[in-house]
């Protein structure tokens, strides 16, 4: 069975939004920056992925490693690149790490423009070789909206949020039925996701269409208030509509969390206000969570939610 080794960098504040989407992902989280697991994902899909390695070799000591290497072939042409920090390799010694095992992999080594690229890790355990695919930071790029919302989710946040709600794309059909200018759906179009989109607001309509097509992908999204949906799919996305101003009322909570259970098994809601009362009296069981905080006062909360079967 292929083993892959992720490698993670995210702030202080994202920490909980980090490790929500790896239990998402793989099941379980780690501490670390690094993470290994048989489970084969696209490291692009997430903010928080640097890289991900296709793990070939692991050995204890750098020189089983570097013997190991005599027995490794690549048709591609290939440069290799030794990741470590400072602390444990000089830059002359990484250099020279680097030199040996080019040398002794069966292949055409470009050091300038290579058709693949390998690393050499070392993980404070072992010695960890093969591809690394690096993460391309899509969701940069949609922050270059034409429309936008002051209160829309970052496309960061919005990316993690769609890995937690949809780990796995195939065959699964979702929702945004509060799409507002269409942060979420872009992030989940641009994966691939199967995924339409609704909000009762007629004033976004035309700007939300405009953003999508603006990265090229199709609007499948339409004028529609929550509890007039009647298509039934595998996951809802909500993002609780909200302003500066004022808030939900108790009653406009459980309609929209009601619509909500009636269409989808699996929901992933995003709030800034807490909903636990609410989710209970609707009959919505919370499976995992965590706090999104931005700076010292803003927080909202990432939950996921689901129960038996669609009314």
């Amino acid at each position: 069975m292929k083993k892959y080794k992720y490698l993670y960098a995210c702030t202080d504040e994202e920490r909980a939004l980090c490790e929500l989407e790896m239990r998402s992902f793989f099941g379980f989280h780690t501490k670390t920056k690094e993470l290994e697991s048989s489970i084969d994902i696209d490291p692009s899909r997430s903010p928080f992925m640097k890289g991900k390695i296709e793990v070939i070799f692991k050995t204890e000591t750098l020189e089983h490693l570097l013997e190991k290497l005599h027995n490794y072939t690549i048709l591609d042409s290939f440069k290799v690149t030794l990741i470590s920090d400072s602390k444990q390799f000089t830059f002359d010694e990484r250099r020279e790490v680097e030199k040996k095992a080019g040398l002794a992999i069966n292949g055409i080594a470009n050091l300038q423009s290579p058709d693949k690229r390998l690393v050499i890790m070392y993980d404070q355990h072992h010695f960890v070789f093969g591809p690394y695919v690096e993460s391309e930071p899509v969701w940069f790029t949609h922050q270059q909206k034409p429309h936008h919302y002051s209160t829309a989710l970052s496309t960061r946040v919005a990316r993690a949020v769609v890995n937690i709600a949809v780990p796995k794309i195939e065959n699964v059909k979702v929702i945004d039925p509060c799409c507002g200018i269409g942060t979420v759906l872009i992030e989940a179009l641009s994966m691939g996701i199967d995924i339409t989109g609704s909000d009762y607001n007629p004033l976004v309509m035309k700007g939300l269409r405009e953003n999508i097509l603006h990265f090229g992908y199709e609007p499948k999204v339409q004028l529609c208030e929550i509890g007039e949906i009647r298509a039934q799919v595998d996951v809802a996305i909500i993002d609780m509509p909200y302003n500066l101003c004022s808030v939900l009322s108790a009653d406009e909570k459980v309609h929209i969390i009601s619509s909500a259970k009636k269409i989808a098994k699996k929901i992933v809601f995003v709030t800034i206000e807490p909903l636990d009362e609410v989710l209970e009296q609707v009959g919505l069981t919370i499976i995992d969570r965590c706090t999104v905080k931005k700076g010292k006062t803003f927080t909202r909360e990432v939950i996921i939610c689901e129960h038996s079967k669609i009314e």
